[in-house]
Formats: structure tokens, sequence, C-alpha cells
């Protein structure tokens, strides 16, 4: 069968990407009580991404992608966000996983994409996999949550635990197509509600050798592809490109309330008579909050551009520390924007209060956010301090 293409209908460049994403936020903002509402981003939204070439910035060559930095991608994501964070919430973690594949054997890439190359992977990393080696592979079954997305993808990416006697149990990340997996309807949440992050089971399915990677290689840089897919980009960590992917958004949601709070604190005057844009409260709330996106951003943009220069140099990612400094700032992403956001929210005075006040939406949002394991700064910031003072790492998702 031929391959089928999606179109982009702009030349690819970084800026021409993060334009297209910015030409998109004000209609995200205008779809957002429609994903809500449904549970799910619009089919619509999914559709103008696709033809703006966003799900292509990680992507393999080989496959229509564009092999770009991955501050690109974080820079459409956040942008994104400015409008619906659900949207790029579903952004981040769809669109790292056109990196991730090319960390498996080839052989997985060339089953996605075989005939259509805008198929999407959707994902749930949870370790919830009952694992069985059998001849060429693994039975697999299991249950999992949180699969954002999963509405618009053919393909999922689940983990799994492999026992062996007398061996630590081995992560991995296992690939299943659509018919070998069964979408259970459970998101109904406080925030993200357009995530659609609905629960994925598995009935005891064959799963090869091939769609399986391994949490070591991703450590190591000893992935199955790295000889097919040779670009700089996916010699990165798997876990540094990850967690940013799903604290990335709620920097740009951040903006959103931002801009949003900005809007409204400008023309207020109270019910007493005082205006919002001269109280101190509301002045060092937008203040913070803006130093805070600023610095958070370049702290970002920094980080990648160590890893990148580090791995174009022909370097060793093997500084522990700088990788797990790299990995507490990003647990430390959405913490940070769930207190800004609060701080704009109680500027507002009562009329915060109102459910048609439109901070509300970011402002759950990214409380949902952080809830995800990846975007808790105690556990990571401890693990980092315990480093510092002599004692042995014990994370290496980094």
């Amino acid at each position: 069968m031929q391959t089928q293409r999606h179109k982009v209908t702009t030349i690819a460049t970084a800026e021409s990407l993060v334009q297209q994403a910015r030409a998109l936020v004000p209609v995200l903002a205008q779809r957002s009580a429609q994903a809500e509402r449904e549970r799910r981003v619009p089919a619509e939204t999914i559709a103008d991404m696709q033809a703006a070439g966003l799900f292509d910035v990680l992507k393999p060559k080989l496959y229509g992608g564009f092999e770009m930095d991955p501050q690109v991608f974080y820079d459409v994501c956040m942008t994104l966000a400015e409008g619906c964070m659900s949207t790029a919430w579903i952004y981040g973690v769809i669109g790292v996983h056109n990196w991730q594949i090319a960390l498996f054997d080839p052989r997985a890439a060339a089953e996605v994409w075989k005939d259509d190359q805008s198929v999407l992977i959707a994902s749930t990393y949870m370790p919830k996999g009952q694992v069985k080696p059998v001849e060429g592979g693994f039975r697999f079954s299991g249950r999992w949550g949180f699969s954002s997305g999963i509405d618009h993808c053919q393909w999922v990416f689940l983990g799994g635990l492999i026992f062996s006697e007398g061996k630590p149990p081995e992560y991995r990340t296992f690939l299943l197509p659509r018919a070998d997996f069964e979408v259970i309807d459970t998101w109904h949440t406080m925030g993200l509600k357009g995530t659609g992050s609905n629960d994925i089971v598995v009935k005891d399915v064959f799963v090869p050798e091939y769609r399986t990677h391994k949490a070591t290689d991703g450590f190591m840089g000893t992935n199955p592809g790295r000889d097919t897919f040779t670009a700089d980009l996916y010699k990165l960590p798997f876990g540094q490109i990850f967690v940013r992917a799903v604290s990335s958004a709620a920097i740009g949601a951040l903006q959103g309330a931002l801009d949003c709070f900005l809007e409204f604190a400008k023309v207020r005057v109270g019910d007493m008579g005082n205006k919002t844009s001269e109280q101190a409260p509301a002045q060092l709330a937008a203040a913070e909050t803006a130093v805070s996106i600023d610095e958070m951003k370049l702290v970002l943009n920094r980080n990648f551009d160590v890893l990148m220069n580090k791995v174009r140099a022909g370097q060793p990612l093997d500084d522990i520390n700088q990788r797990l400094l790299f990995r507490h700032q990003a647990a430390q992403v959405v913490d940070r924007c769930a207190r800004h956001v609060y701080q704009l929210f109680s500027a507002c005075g009562g009329r915060g209060t109102f459910t048609d006040f439109p901070m509300h939406r970011y402002m759950f949002d990214i409380y949902a956010a952080r809830g995800h394991y990846a975007n808790n700064p105690e556990q990571f910031g401890r693990n980092f301090g315990g480093v510092l003072l002599g004692r042995t790492n014990t994370d290496f998702f980094l």
C-alpha cells in the first residue's frame, strides 16, 4: 500500500512552526469549552496541528519528520497552552512519542508508519503490565490509567516490569496497536478535562521483542534504533526529554493566566471604588509571575543547549549531578506555576470566584498537572539533595 502523508502548509522552520502555533491560540481558546464538555480535544484541533506539521518536530526524517532541537518542541507546546492547556498537554505527550519510537528497534517505527505517516501514539508508562516472556517476545496484560489523547491515537506505549530470579525488575515500554487494547472511559476530572486521559485494558496479547524498549537503554544511550536514527536529537536521555513534555505546558498556561489577569486588572474597579491596578497584591502578582515565566523558559532552553552541545561535541552525558539538577528543575515547574496562578487568582478579589471567569480553566489545569508523578518536586529534590550530600542516587529516569 502506498504510504500516505499529511500535508504541511508552510516551510518547516522553527520560526514558522511557532508562528503557526501562535496563530492557533485564539482558536484553541474558543474551542476550550467544547474540549472540556466532550472531555477530549476536538478532532478539528488535531487536524489543525497535523496540517501545521507540529507533531513532526521531533519525528525522524525517514518518516516525514523534521528532527528539530527539543527547544522548538517545547516552545510550540508552551505557545499552544496559552490558548488551551489540555491541547498543549496532549501535544507534549503524543508529540514526544514520535521521538521515543526512534529509540526502539527500527522495525517498530516501520510498522507504525508503514501505511500512514500521520498515525499518532499515546502512552501510559505506569509499570502495570503483567509480562510473561515467550519465544520471540512476551505475553502481555494489564490495566493502566491516564492515557492522554488516546482517542486520537492508533498505537500506545505501555509500561511493564519483567521479573527474573536473582535480578532486579527490568522496566520496559511495550508498543501495542489499537486492535490489542480497549479504552475505558474514566476521565471525569477537575482539570485538564480535555485531555481524555482514559484507562487502557490489555488482555493477554503477544508483543514481539522488537516492539519493546528497555529503560536502561534510554538511560545509557544504548538504544536499538541508534544505528538507523542517527540524528543528535536521538542521543539525548529519554528521561530528560519526557519530563519536560509533561511540565512545559504549565508554563504556557501560566502565561495565558497572566494575560487574562492583566486584561481584567487594568480596567477593574472594585465595589469599594478601588482600582485593581493600584493594589500592591495585584502589582506583585503580575511582576512575580512574569519573572518566573521568563526564568523557567530560560532554564529550559539553557538545559537543552547544554545537552545538545555535549552531544554535538561527542562528549558523554555521564554527569549524573548535572542530569539530577536538570531533572529537579523540570519537576519544580508545575509547582511554581500553581503557586503563581493562585497568586493571580487571589488578586482578582470576589470577581474571581464566578464560574464565568476565564482564569479558572488555566488554574485548574495547572493544578491537575501537578498530580503527575514526574511533577513532584519533593521526591526528586530529596534525591538530588541526597546525592549532593554524598548519598547514592536512587533515580535513573534521567
